[in-house]
């Protein structure tokens, strides 16, 4: 394609070591940027939540927290990060996982969440070339892996990430880049159709709530950047790991086998899986 060319020439007279320091600039921003939503998107939508419950308050209280202000600052003290302390991985090492201000423990999620989309960036960047089909391989991962560390939080999937999933997952298939339009789009609409029908009979039977509506959004954005052919697959897949981990949590932990899991973290790894296989596919094909 197109794009795909003017990226390669682009970056074909580039050394190698410049593209890989490049990615794992990029790896870690993204990573840090990532920990900014996992902790601040959750805390705004209670905010919007408590908003539209009472009489009290008003607009200004929710804008003065969002994604960007107020700036990164201790949880606990309130002490403005310095720029120098917010440097992904390597600062959260040289403070010793302590705040500087009041020395309490920095979470040990933030160095994990930097790591990983670190590893996802590099891994995604030596298996396809610069290009759109990277973007969208790298864009679909870091948005399921902030999905994933909210949902084990919280166990919330808030609509601003699997909605941006879901739409980005149209545009990149406009021109069939991971699987036809119609096919992305029967699967954005089967996924969430399929799985709220499934759902429905699930509380029907069981008298209780089994999953929530989020799950229900997730697998439709899956469906849009999958297509409606992996969607039997990947529901199998998330459905099996989903009762691997209660089997092993009633073994290891001693959890009953009733114990509710967000089923968001299966849905996002399975979906992974198949990415990486149907890509590795299209490019052995090549």
């Amino acid at each position: 394609m197109v794009l795909d060319d003017i990226f390669l020439v682009s970056t074909a007279s580039l050394p190698p070591w410049l593209g890989w320091s490049s990615l794992t600039i990029i790896g870690l921003c993204v990573g840090s940027f990532l920990n900014v939503i996992i902790y601040r998107v959750p805390l705004m939508i209670a905010a919007a939540d408590r908003l539209s419950s009472t009489e009290t308050g008003g607009p200004q209280d929710i804008h003065r927290f969002n994604l960007w202000l107020p700036a990164s600052h201790c949880p606990r003290c309130q002490q403005t990060v310095a720029w120098h302390d917010n440097i992904p991985l390597i600062s959260w090492l040289l403070l010793q996982a302590k705040c500087r201000h009041c020395r309490q423990a920095i979470s040990g999620r933030y160095p994990t969440v930097e790591a990983a989309s670190l590893v996802l960036t590099l891994v995604a960047g030596y298996y396809f070339p610069p290009g759109v089909t990277l973007c969208g391989v790298l864009l679909f991962g870091w948005l399921l892996l902030a999905l994933t560390v909210i949902d084990l939080d919280c166990g919330l999937l808030p609509d601003w990430l699997t909605y941006s999933l879901l739409w980005s997952g149209l545009l990149f298939n406009l021109h069939d880049r991971f699987v036809p339009l119609s096919s992305a789009v029967i699967g954005a609409v089967a996924g969430y159709t399929v799985l709220w029908l499934i759902v429905m009979s699930a509380n029907h039977v069981t008298g209780k709530q089994c999953m929530g509506y989020g799950d229900l959004k997730l697998t439709a954005a899956l469906g849009a950047w999958l297509g409606w052919q992996a969607l039997p697959l990947l529901l199998l897949l998330a459905s099996s790991l989903g009762v691997l981990m209660i089997v092993l949590l009633n073994l290891l932990a001693k959890k009953s086998l009733n114990t509710a899991l967000p089923f968001g973290p299966a849905l996002a790894f399975s979906a992974s899986v198949l990415m990486v296989m149907n890509q590795l596919d299209n490019l052995s094909g090549w």
